[in-house]
């Protein structure tokens, strides 16, 4: 095999989406229109939720949703240790407190760790599903309704995913399940599909979806599309203070295409997943990622743990092997509490050491549609040649040092 770099990760964007968007530019219709309104709802049928609202990002929806609960000042929102800072900077952004709840052996939000962090402040809990595993939603559901509060999913990895035979961010039509109150998905350039910038809350309530929709149009009573339907253009009324959060409908021409080429990227991402699962087995210096037969994967992630006491090298030195090889990897994510800016302050919470065990060892390797299956492989290879020329059996008998703080 040629030593043409793999970087971690490549787009898929085809000649449809190409002519869309050419097509859109021709239109004269470039920011939400009716582009946004059609991909709206496509991906409402797609996951089978009643409402969909198109924004220009996984954080605005996030920001949005909490915004439309009327959570804020002096209010608390439970969430995960491990995930990307824009969970909690949301919660922060609505005035709020971040408690963070530690991680299972799964590396999504502990539910018991979730009870453990409950008080008489907490409105809500936001579920991270880490690279598109889905959380144990049915124990999260339970604890938001025995507490009165309200569920937002981050599902910014979980295009795709399902949850026990659900299409995560479904509702289901006999109405007894339970269900959360907004699904955040993001469509930035790395996702299992892509905007380019961009994402989509879903929810079950049409209140929830109005108020949304006018919070991320600087709290406009109309909307652009129905201020040209109605009063020709010119009247509209602020109703709140709200954000500059809409989807443009160029976005929205990669994401119609995007959308109806999921199942096929997921698809090859299960496949490549299993390949790595396969030539990793056996491999007593790596712990291939965990997955749950009850759920549907989507695999945005390929998590791949070191058994750092079987090594003599660290997770950089790991991936600096790669790189040598032509193998770009990289790393999800940083724990909330290791970084400079939230540890300056008073996080709540419990303990998250085992968000902060898992960290040293987890790195994310190449998983995406573009790759082939003979470089699928080649990554294989080195990750076995690497961890076979770091065997290191004495550190198996050394106990865990202190976690080491990665500055990234």
């Amino acid at each position: 095999m040629s030593n043409k770099f793999i970087p971690f990760h490549v787009p898929s964007i085809g000649a449809e989406e190409l002519r869309e968007v050419e097509a859109t530019l021709r239109s004269g219709w470039l920011t939400t229109g009716p582009r946004t309104a059609q991909f709206e709802k496509e991906f409402k049928n797609y996951v089978g939720a009643p409402h969909a609202v198109a924004v220009n990002s996984g954080t605005a929806g996030l920001h949005v949703a909490l915004a439309a609960l009327g959570i804020g000042e002096g209010d608390e929102v439970i969430t995960t240790p491990l995930t990307f800072c824009s969970t909690v900077h949301t919660i922060m952004h609505v005035g709020a407190k971040p408690i963070l709840a530690d991680i299972g052996a799964d590396g999504n939000i502990d539910p018991d760790a979730i009870a453990r962090s409950i008080t008489n402040r907490t409105r809500a809990i936001i579920p991270v599903h880490l690279g598109g595993l889905p959380c144990d939603m049915n124990a999260i559901w339970a604890l938001a309704r025995r507490h009165g509060l309200y569920v937002i999913e981050d599902a910014a990895h979980a295009a795709g995913s399902h949850y026990q035979g659900r299409p995560i961010g479904m509702v289901p039509p006999d109405g007894d399940h339970d269900v959360s109150d907004a699904v955040v998905f993001s469509f930035y350039a790395t996702k299992n599909m892509t905007t380019g910038e961009g994402g989509m809350v879903t929810t079950p309530r049409e209140s929830m979806a109005a108020r949304m929709r006018m919070l991320s149009l600087h709290g406009m009573s109309r909307d652009a599309w129905n201020r040209y339907t109605e009063h020709g253009g010119w009247y509209y009324e602020v109703v709140a203070g709200g954000f500059k959060y809409n989807l443009t409908d160029i976005q929205s021409a990669i994401g119609i295409h995007q959308l109806r080429k999921l199942e096929t990227f997921v698809e090859i991402r299960r496949c490549y997943a299993q390949i790595y699962n396969a030539e990793f087995a056996g491999v007593k210096e790596v712990e291939i990622p965990p997955d749950d037969p009850r759920s549907g994967h989507s695999w945005h992630l390929y998590m791949l743990r070191l058994n750092l006491d079987r090594l003599k090298i660290d997770r950089r030195e790991f991936i600096e092997e790669l790189r040598r090889r032509e193998i770009g990897a990289s790393v999800h994510f940083i724990p909330v509490p290791l970084h400079p800016y939230f540890a300056r302050m008073s996080l709540g919470g419990h303990s998250c050491r085992r968000a902060l065990e898992l960290y040293p060892r987890i790195v994310s390797l190449p998983l995406y549609p573009e790759m082939r299956e003979e470089q699928v492989r080649y990554v294989a290879d080195c990750v076995k040649e690497v961890v076979t020329a770091a065997r290191s059996p004495r550190r198996s008998m050394l106990k865990p040092g202190p976690v080491p703080v990665e500055r990234t």
